[in-house]
């Protein structure tokens, strides 16, 4: 069974799910190189390389309202599939009021779990009417209740195979000023705006894009705590409509005007310099804190009243690695999944598996042992690529010491990562020994100063260094784990200034190539572990092709590309003339997340 799923709108994706195998999934802007597309029509195309035909398409999606083909009204999505499909038939399915379900689907179906609760926040989901013939709704103060939309915040859900989805928990809510009603048992809907739409209105405030929240989570351990600040949580939980203003579905926003020292701090603030007030990292700080701590009141929630230990998390506030880490902390006891592929783009994948386990019955779990999913490339056609740059052979060894002797290497191997994290296939490599690798690296990717971090570790070193606490591995790099006491003064340039670091562990079967350069690093220096982010510049996604990967050195102030499958190494020296710098003063409009 063939299965075609894409996922609309921001972080738009595709998966092609064979008998209930994901053997391709990718993110739309990795092949338009338009950040954040979410017309994933390139996707469809792709996809196509890998079957003749579907069985079943899923357009989803948080609502209906999409491109149509303006001669007949057909979805454009199912169009194009149409048209690929060369007239073969297949059964077409549009998911938009199950946004929460989706989120959870794609977590537990890569979790392994035979059950589990699932626990979902994220700034908007589905956008649902409220029904006319409900008393409670006769009784708001909203004018006309049933056009109003009201958008998913947190949902808890009871999970099991085959497709088994109970709502033990929800709420959701809107922008208008009705209050809190609860129209049944633990379903509750608010004018009080959700855990991570609160985490978005501090983004905002400190001068980033609602969905570049990723940049506030390293701001945050440069503030401290500070009584001067609002509470954006009431003692109830529920989160204060006098601090966070609601601009449903996209954003939202701080009243400044209501509290002195915002209105100062804003006023006060030089947007032309590349830094922040010190209101801002406390503000920063202080809604890390807060929002860390609602998501742990749901997952003990979630698991006093299902009584399940298995427990996924998952949506956009998933990706969120410091707060993941927390919950190891507070739970020892639950075995807590964070899904890699937590934000919109892994809707696609939920959906993919939702139907699929309905169609068949299937309940045997399957646990996701890795996220490579892009385009398998043809190793043998990349010389094309080359011209006349300068390629010469090289060896796992020959690229540790050049990592050892100060230069910045990307590597470039097999399928992309699916979701935000790069690990190891397509990385810009360090080395973290040296103690202003961080300034060094971001002044090369064009970030902001505080931007940390991440590191690969081979999986049999990670307690020597790091504090898993009890756990043995985090191979899609979820976790934002504490240091031992004197391996940051080992380390320097990939820990953070709280003492943590976002890290990957690596096995020989997860990634032999990526495993055989750490260890050869380690021969050298006693050290298992290399400097990884991603491969990218400021602004643009991952790169995809060798094309892509070639095209950023060209540009770039980096001069080293390794290809391990080929062992291939590729240097572009570069002149001042070559190098791509930011687009203005404010670097806030030409980062990456």
């Amino acid at each position: 069974m063939n299965i075609l799923s894409v996922a609309r709108g921001h972080n738009g994706s595709t998966t092609l799910l064979v008998d209930g195998k994901v053997v391709f999934y990718l993110e739309e802007e990795r092949l338009t190189r338009n950040k954040y597309d979410g017309a994933p029509l390139a996707g469809i195309s792709k996809a196509f390389e890998y079957v003749d035909h579907i069985d079943h398409m899923i357009i989803c999606h948080t609502h209906r309202d999409g491109p149509v083909l303006d001669w007949c009204g057909e979805d454009a999505y199912h169009g194009w599939a149409r048209k690929l499909s060369k007239g073969k038939k297949f059964d077409y399915h549009y998911i938009d009021e199950y946004h929460h379900q989706l989120h959870a689907a794609c977590g537990f179906y890569n979790s392994g779990f035979k059950t589990a609760a699932c626990v979902i926040a994220d700034g908007a989901g589905s956008f649902l009417r409220l029904k006319e013939d409900e008393e409670w709704v006769q009784n708001t103060l909203m004018a006309d209740a049933t056009k109003t939309p009201i958008f998913e915040f947190e949902t808890i859900f009871k999970v099991g195979y085959p497709s088994v989805f109970e709502t033990v928990y929800k709420h959701v809510g809107t922008k208008e000023p009705i209050g809190m009603y609860q129209p049944m048992k633990d379903f509750y809907v608010t004018e009080y705006p959700g855990i991570t739409k609160c985490y978005e209105a501090v983004t905002q405030y400190c001068g980033f894009p609602a969905i570049e929240a990723g940049k506030l989570m390293g701001l945050a351990p440069y503030g401290e705590p500070n009584e001067k600040l609002p509470k954006f949580f009431a003692d109830d939980g529920w989160s204060n409509r006098e601090v966070v203003i609601p601009t449903y579905p996209n954003a939202a926003s701080i009243n400044v005007n209501r509290f002195p020292v915002l209105r100062e701090d804003c006023d006060n603030w030089d947007t032309t310099k590349n830094d922040h007030t010190q209101i801002q990292k406390d503000m920063a700080y202080a809604i890390q804190d807060q929002t860390s701590k609602q998501i742990i009141k749901l997952i003990r929630k979630a698991h006093e009243e299902t009584g399940e230990k298995n427990i996924v998390v998952c949506g956009g506030y998933g990706l969120n690695c410091v707060a993941n880490y927390e919950y190891w902390k507070e739970f020892p006891d639950l075995n807590i999944y964070c899904e890699p592929i937590s934000h919109d783009g892994g809707t696609s994948i939920g959906a993919a598996k939702m139907i699929y386990h309905q169609l068949t019955e299937i309940d045997k779990p399957s646990k996701q042992e890795s996220v490579y999913y892009g385009p398998q490339y043809d190793i043998s056609t990349y010389e094309k690529s080359f011209g006349d740059l300068d390629v010469k052979d090289t060896s796992y060894d020959d690229i540790a010491q050049l990592i050892r002797d100060g230069n910045i290497v990307t590597i470039f191997q097999g399928r992309s990562e699916g979701g935000p994290r790069a690990l190891g296939n397509r990385s810009i490599l360090f080395d973290p020994t040296i103690k202003d690798g961080k300034d060094i690296v971001n002044g090369v990717k064009h970030r902001e100063w505080f931007r940390p971090f991440a590191c690969s570790i081979l999986k049999e070193k990670v307690n020597d260094w790091f504090d898993l606490v009890g756990r043995d591995e985090t191979p899609h790099m979820m976790y934002a784990v504490k240091c031992l006491d004197g391996i940051e003064e080992k380390i320097p340039s990939v820990i953070h200034v709280d003492g943590t670091c976002r890290i990957q562990t690596v096995t020989k079967e997860q990634n032999e190539n990526y495993y055989n350069l750490i260890s050869a690093f380690e021969k050298i220096t006693e050290v298992p572990i290399l400097f990884n982010t991603s491969f990218n510049l400021g602004g643009e996604p991952l790169v995809e092709t060798i094309d892509d990967a070639i095209n950023t050195l060209e540009r770039s102030e980096i001069e080293y590309l390794y290809l391990p499958e080929i062992q291939k190494l590729i240097n572009i020296p570069n002149t001042s003339e070559d190098i791509v710098e930011p687009c203005c003063e404010d670097t806030t409009c030409c980062q990456e997340t």
